[in-house]
C-alpha cells in the first residue's frame, strides 16, 4: 500500500536558486523528449530511453539520473492517456512545477534534513512534518518523490510503501449512496447532509462571477487570492465524510463497501443549466478515491456496482416505486428515505458480487 507524505521544506536563498534551476531544466528536458515519444509513438520507458537519451544529454544541463527520470515522466504521462491504436497522439506540455526524485537523487537524514541533487553540487534543506506524517514514515519504506514549488514554498511529496493490513474477515456489505442534498447515505442508516457544502459552493461561484464581470485590477487580484479556496474546502469536507463512512463501517464490522460505478455520470445528468453546472463541479470521484484508500488502510475491501435504478427500486419487494424528493413510496407498503433505500440496494448488489447468498427471487435492479 502506497501513501504520499507532503513535507514542507525550509530552504535558504542559495538552495532556492539551485532547486529553481533544476525544476526549469527538468521541464525543458521533458518538453524536448515529448516529440520523440509523439512522432515514434513510443510510450515504453525503456524504448524511449534508447531512442532519445544521448540526444537529451547533449541538449540539457541535467545529469544522467535526472535525464532518466525525465524520460520516465514523459512515458508515464502518455501511458496515463490510455491512447488507442487509431487515436492521434497529442502534444503534451510540461510546466516547471515539479521535479521527479528517486532514491539516487535524494537522501533523508536523521536530523530532519533531506539532501537533494541539483545541476551542480547537492544541497540540503530542513523539513517539517506532523505526527501523522511521521508515524506513516516510521511504519513504511520510502520510495520515489516529487519536489513541488507552490505559492512560494517548496514541498517534498514522498511516497511511502506501507504493509497492507489483513483483510477484515467479515463478509458483511455496506452500500454507500452519494448525492448532492445528502453527500452520502449508508445502508446501516447513517445520512450525511450536503446542504452546507452546496451553499458554500454556490457562494464561491457567485463571488467568482461577480468579480469576473467587474474586470478591474483589484477584482483580478481578489480572484487570484480566492483561487483554489473552494477546491481546498471541498477536499477537506470529502476527507471528513470519508472518515465518517469508514468509522461507520468499522462500528458495524463491515468487510466490504459497495460504491456506485459513476462512469459517464455527467453525460447522464438530466437537469437545467444551473443544476448541471453545479453537479458537474461536484467531487464525487475524489470522495470515492478517499473512501477507497482509507478503507484499504483498515483492511476493508471496496467494490463498484452498477447503480441503475437503485434510487427508484424498492429494497423490500424489488418493484419500481414512487419517489418524491427524499420520500420513496412503494405499492407493497414500504415507506423509506430514498437515499437510504438506494444504499440498501447497493449493499444487496455488492453482496451478490462477493457471495452467492443473495435471494434468488430478488430482481436485479441494474438490469
Amino acid at each position: 500500500m502506497l501513501r504520499t507524505l507532503s513535507i514542507k521544506l525550509l530552504v535558504s536563498a542559495e538552495t532556492h536558486s539551485a532547486l529553481d534551476a533544476v525544476r526549469h531544466a527538468f521541464a525543458d528536458a521533458c518538453n524536448d523528449i515529448v516529440p520523440y515519444a509523439k512522432e515514434n509513438r513510443v510510450f515504453n520507458n525503456v524504448r524511449l530511453h534508447h531512442l532519445c537519451y544521448y540526444d537529451i544529454r547533449e541538449k540539457s544541463k541535467l545529469g544522467s539520473q535526472f535525464t532518466c527520470n525525465a524520460i520516465k515522466a514523459v512515458a508515464g504521462k502518455y501511458k496515463a492517456l490510455k491512447l488507442k491504436k487509431n487515436q492521434d497522439v497529442p502534444h503534451i506540455q510540461f510546466r516547471s512545477k515539479s521535479v521527479h526524485y528517486d532514491k539516487k537523487t535524494y537522501t533523508l537524514k536523521d536530523d530532519n534534513t533531506v539532501s537533494l541533487s541539483t545541476l551542480g553540487k547537492r544541497v540540503e534543506a530542513k523539513f517539517i512534518w506532523g505526527k501523522h506524517q511521521k508515524s506513516l514514515f516510521e511504519k513504511g519504506l520510502p520510495k520515489e518523490a516529487e519536489l513541488n514549488f507552490k505559492n512560494g514554498t517548496w514541498y517534498f511529496n514522498l511516497v511511502v510503501e506501507i504493509s497492507t493490513p489483513e483483510r477484515v474477515s467479515s463478509n458483511k456489505v455496506m452500500g454507500v449512496d452519494l448525492g448532492e442534498n445528502n453527500i452520502a447515505a449508508t445502508s446501516t442508516g447513517k445520512v450525511i447532509g450536503g446542504g452546507k457544502l452546496r451553499y458554500d459552493r454556490d457562494r464561491f461561484l457567485a463571488i467568482r462571477r461577480r468579480l469576473q464581470r467587474n474586470g478591474s485590477q483589484s477584482a483580478k487580484q481578489l480572484l487570484k487570492r480566492l483561487s483554489g479556496k473552494e477546491a481546498r474546502h471541498v477536499t477537506q469536507v470529502n476527507h471528513q465524510v470519508a472518515n465518517a463512512i469508514i468509522a461507520e463501517a468499522i462500528e458495524h464490522n463491515v468487510g466490504v463497501i459497495a460504491l456506485e460505478k459513476l462512469t459517464n455520470i455527467r453525460k447522464r445528468i438530466k437537469a437545467g443549466k444551473r443544476v448541471r453546472a453545479r453537479l458537474h463541479r461536484w467531487a464525487w470521484y475524489q470522495l470515492q478515491t478517499f473512501i477507497e484508500y482509507k478503507a484499504e488502510a483498515v483492511g476493508i475491501e471496496v467494490i463498484y456496482v452498477n447503480p441503475a435504478y437503485s434510487s427508484k427500486t424498492c429494497n423490500k419487494c424489488g418493484a419500481i416505486a414512487t419517489r418524491n424528493k427524499h420520500r420513496l413510496t412503494c405499492s407493497c407498503g414500504n415507506r423509506a428515505h430514498s437515499d437510504l433505500n438506494a444504499s440498501q440496494n447497493l449493499a444487496w448488489l455488492g453482496e451478490t458480487a462477493v457471495s452467492s447468498r443473495g435471494a434468488v427471487n430478488r430482481p436485479n435492479v441494474a438490469a
